[in-house]
């Protein structure tokens, strides 16, 4: 991986253009990847930009730099751009673009922590042992001898944390929490993620929550607890769907579940699926793959078409009793 990661850092000191691209909806991994990303290239020079098919969450607007996403897939027809960095997705359809680089001439920088990756770039930094992209990106900037701001912490020790729920989730080990140690000693403002990201639920959000939690049901043959949410729910409750974003995680705190399912539905219609799990003979990944999604062992996700009952069925009949 080091001798990949010196070859990425040649490559980039002598891009003409780079797009990183976070996945839609980013979460703190995915645009903490990109934005600290974004600093790490500016200051070797090279014009840069971050594309995502969405806008991020409000919550995350604290990041440095997170002003700089952009939603316009011209970004991408830039003759200059030659270099396409994606974070955070296991392919590139989960990144909302595999049409957007349809013989695309650019070269392809693949930065993941999916075990479910496809390998899609023409360099792919990809370790599923990570506890998230920015673990990955800080052995990366290390490797490279890349000196990390204080911004630049602050945006990978957001990924650390919230992918491995403040260190408390399956995903912490021993190497995420000596990382997480050395951002703060490199700048890294704890205190701010946290207000950000855990001290943030507003009114609305916890009538949202209220509403999931109503609706929790249990499959007690196949230990699943699952609910759901509707456009209707987001609608009542005044909030977006990033309100949602946490619910899942919190599920998993259930002591007589071994699976905890979260279906939300989308603006465009789809079911979109969160699996969480702390079993480890249970892999919510290969659950998620049958329904043409992927992620790691103990948390994974999907979107399905169909109606929230169509789609809860399916996933009922895949699980062995």
């Amino acid at each position: 991986m080091r001798t990949l990661a010196r070859q990425v850092h040649a490559h980039l000191k002598q891009t003409a253009k780079a797009v990183v691209i976070p996945h839609p909806h980013p979460d703190g991994d995915a645009l903490g990847a990109a934005t600290a990303l974004f600093e790490y290239l500016t200051g070797l020079g090279r014009p840069t930009a971050i594309y995502c098919a969405t806008p991020h969450s409000p919550q995350l607007k604290f990041l440095p730099h997170s002003e700089r996403l952009e939603t316009n897939p011209g970004l991408l027809a830039d003759p200059a751009v030659d270099t396409v960095i994606l974070v955070d997705s296991g392919d590139l359809r989960y990144a909302g673009v595999a049409e957007l680089l349809v013989k695309h001439p650019a070269k392809i920088i693949n930065i993941d922590h999916h075990a479910t990756n496809e390998h899609f770039g023409h360099f792919n930094l990809v370790n599923p042992a990570a506890a998230s992209t920015t673990e990955i990106l800080f052995h990366y900037f290390r490797a490279n001898q890349v000196h990390l701001s204080h911004r630049m912490a602050t945006a990978l020790l957001t990924g650390l944390t919230t992918d491995t729920g403040n260190f408390t989730n399956a995903a912490t080990s021993a190497t995420a929490l000596a990382v997480g140690g050395e951002l703060i000693r490199a700048g890294a403002d704890l205190r701010q993620i946290t207000r950000a990201t855990i001290h943030n639920k507003t009114v609305g959000a916890l009538k949202l929550w209220g509403q999931a939690l109503s609706r929790l049901e249990r499959d007690e043959r196949r230990e699943l607890a699952y609910t759901y949410l509707t456009r209707a729910d987001l609608s009542a409750a005044g909030v977006s769907e990033a309100e949602a974003e946490g619910i899942a995680n919190f599920l998993n705190n259930l002591a007589n579940a071994k699976i905890a399912l979260v279906l939300k539905e989308t603006a465009d219609g789809k079911i979109k699926g969160s699996f969480r799990t702390t079993r480890d003979d249970t892999d919510v990944a290969a659950l998620a793959r049958q329904l043409g999604g992927g992620g790691h062992k103990k948390a994974a996700g999907f979107s399905a078409t169909g109606s929230i009952p169509e789609v809860l069925n399916k996933i009922l009949t895949g699980i062995k009793e």
